[in-house]
Order: structure tokens, then C-alpha cells, then sequence
């Protein structure tokens, strides 16, 4: 399988679950915020020009990094990256991850691209602030549901916990956010202590060493 990925990017997360799998993947880095000529290709495959892009070995390709994350959870059950069907606890992680996927990581984009999100110039300033306001409430959420950890399960490794580390080194202010969120500080700590996530976080320049 061939993966688009690029350092800051949401490719993060299914490499991190590749790696604890052992599931080996062809790299292709694409920088499609500084290569016009990287995007276009990328665009050939995926319209929407986004990294990751995963293309599998009949050629589908695959978008959404939790897509992918979830994809290669499956494809490795017994890497025990997703709890199994008859297990409350794929339904709690199924359950946080879309909640990352579906609301942390579009008020990141908010934050982070508020020119994307309207027609109107004098509007970004406010569109930013939303997504910020936003992002810290999801962040709250998530504290809140989390319990000894220091992962979601507890001492048991989930796919959650890499996507989850990823959109938090995103932050505008890491630091502050993880001063007042000691769960998602223990969590973060965690997994990018796991020694085969460990160089992906440095090779992504994702930072925020405690």
C-alpha cells in the first residue's frame, strides 16, 4: 500500500497505527502547501488534494485519515488497536474517534484556515475565533470522558490515542491547553513516549515535549 503523507499533517495518525501494527507501507511525502505540482498529482487521486491519501494494492484509494485508521486496525485484529465487535469498549473508542474526526479536527481547520471557510474577508478574524472557542470546548469534552488512563482504555493502547495526540499538538497553544487538561497531558505523554511512535512524532515535527 502507498500512503501520501507529509510532516504536520492528519497522515500522523494512520502511520502511528501502521506502525504499532506492523503493517508496512510505501511513503510518498507530498507537500501539497508548497508544491503546486505535488498537489495536482495528488488531486488526480484524491479531488479533494488532501493528505493522507492511501492507495491500496488494487488501486482503490482510500481518504479520512480515521478512515485508515481504522482500516489498518482491522487489517492487524491481533495488534488489539480496536477492541473487538463484542467489546463495549470498540463502541467508547469508535464513539471518541468520530468525535475527534468529526468535530475536534474541522474546529482545528477552523482555526487554522478561517480564509477556507468564508467568502467574506472582514469575517476570518471572526471565523477563527469560533474555531478556537470551539476546539477548546471539544477538548474539555474529552477531558472530562477520560478516566485513569493514561490512555481512553485505561493501560490497554488504542487507535484513539494517536489521533487523539496528533490534533492536540496542533493546538494554538499546546502547553496551556495541556496546564489545564492533566488527563490529555498524560495521555500525550504517553503515546509519544511508545517506541515505535516515537520517530514518526519527531519526523512529523509534531513538538510539544513535555
Amino acid at each position: 500500500m502507498k500512503l501520501y503523507w507529509n510532516v504536520r499533517c492528519g497522515s500522523f495518525a494512520p502511520e502511528a497505527v501502521a506502525a504499532e501494527a506492523g503493517i508496512a507501507l510505501e511513503r510518498v511525502r507530498t507537500d501539497v502547501r508548497n508544491d503546486a505540482s505535488a498537489y495536482a498529482g495528488l488531486r488526480a487521486l484524491n479531488p479533494m488534494g488532501q493528505v493522507p491519501t492511501l492507495v491500496l494494492e488494487d488501486g482503490r484509494v482510500i481518504t479520512e485519515s480515521a478512515a485508515i485508521c481504522l482500516w489498518f486496525a482491522d487489517l492487524v485484529p491481533e495488534a488489539g488497536l480496536l477492541p473487538p465487535p463484542d467489546s463495549p469498549d470498540r463502541a467508547w473508542v469508535l464513539r471518541w474517534l468520530l468525535f475527534l474526526a468529526c468535530e475536534a479536527y474541522p474546529a482545528d481547520l477552523l482555526e487554522a484556515y478561517p480564509e477556507r471557510y468564508t467568502t467574506d474577508p472582514d469575517a476570518v478574524a471572526a471565523v477563527r475565533a469560533a474555531g478556537s472557542a470551539r476546539l477548546d470546548r471539544d477538548w474539555e469534552i474529552v477531558e472530562a470522558a477520560l478516566g485513569e488512563g493514561p490512555y481512553l482504555l485505561g493501560e490497554t493502547f488504542s487507535l484513539f490515542d494517536p489521533y487523539a495526540a496528533m490534533i492536540l499538538a496542533w493546538h494554538r497553544d499546546p502547553k496551556a491547553l495541556l496546564a489545564r487538561s492533566p488527563k490529555l497531558a498524560r495521555l500525550l505523554d504517553a503515546v509519544m513516549a511508545r517506541p515505535k511512535i516515537a520517530p514518526l512524532w519527531d519526523e512529523y515535527d509534531l513538538g510539544v515535549r513535555l
